[in-house]
């Protein structure tokens, strides 16, 4: 695809970019896609998957407690359980507000890892990347921001998100469906977002603007970014994704760059 070289030209020394149909093929990869890069955010989906597995299996409950008092699994997942970004602080009652928290993700990868008997970078490996043949991918750290992974890697997490065989299909749909609709809360690099729609892991585009996903991004488009300049979307009227890592942090110039190179990918695809 053309409009994969155009990463050539942004501020990054190295970046690769996969583009998956919805039946799972490849429709087109840039740069050294095979190449480990630390995913930061675009950790969450992936710990958000593994959480659906466990759920699926049983060994957890969407509503069952987690968290701080009244707080359960699905805030946690949906950034509603109150918790502050980074500390142990709670900021807001459960569902009264969409506070972005990697600390909720760090708390409920403990609530799996004492459901499970399994530390959760474990579980995650078993879960969905041993599943999956993403043999590039392991998470070292914190399941909010420490994962290292590969274009690859996320081109085939891109075609299980599409196409689902670790999780029933209605499962997907409702993590990447609006939980606690009508929220509103700081979507980080972007500002107040009213509302801040988010799933079960995965941040849903919605109306939202600015965003980093582009103008002809469908408002079902969900997905995530990282700070460390990563992105994975994946676009169901498109009946595509895509992931882009690079070795970048992300600031003003990955505002400036992603949405012309998501809308130039669409364009592509749709064949414009």
């Amino acid at each position: 695809m053309e409009s994969l070289r155009t990463i050539e030209n942004w501020p990054a020394t190295t970046a690769a970019a996969a583009v998956v149909r919805a039946d799972g093929t490849v429709a087109g990869t840039h740069g050294p896609v095979d190449r480990r890069f630390p995913l930061a955010s675009v950790t969450k989906p992936l710990a958000a998957y593994a959480a659906l597995v466990a759920v699926e299996e049983g060994a957890i409950d969407l509503d069952e407690p987690a968290g701080p008092e009244g707080s359960t699994v699905r805030h946690l997942l949906a950034h509603t359980s109150g918790l502050a970004f980074d500390e142990q602080r709670t900021m807001a009652a459960p569902g009264d507000r969409r506070i972005y928290s990697n600390t909720g993700f760090e708390v409920l990868g403990d609530h799996i890892a004492r459901a499970t008997g399994i530390p959760f970078p474990e579980y995650l490996r078993q879960a969905v990347l041993e599943p999956l043949g993403m043999t590039g991918t392991d998470l070292p750290g914190s399941p909010a921001k420490d994962a290292v992974s590969t274009a690859s890697d996320l081109a085939r997490f891109a075609a299980e998100l599409q196409a689902p065989r670790l999780l029933d299909a209605r499962t997907v749909a409702s993590a990447t469906s609006v939980a606690f609709p009508g929220l509103s809360g700081v979507l980080p690099g972007y500002g107040n977002q009213r509302p801040n729609d988010w799933g079960l892991g995965f941040e849903i585009r919605g109306g939202k603007s600015p965003h980093w996903t582009g103008s002809s991004s469908s408002p079902r488009t969900f997905g995530h970014f990282g700070q460390s300049g990563t992105f994975l979307w994946v676009d169901p009227e498109a009946g595509a994704a895509c992931a882009v890592l690079t070795d970048r942090a992300f600031g003003p110039w990955a505002v400036e760059a992603w949405p012309p190179f998501t809308d130039a990918v669409l364009a592509e695809l749709r064949g414009r």
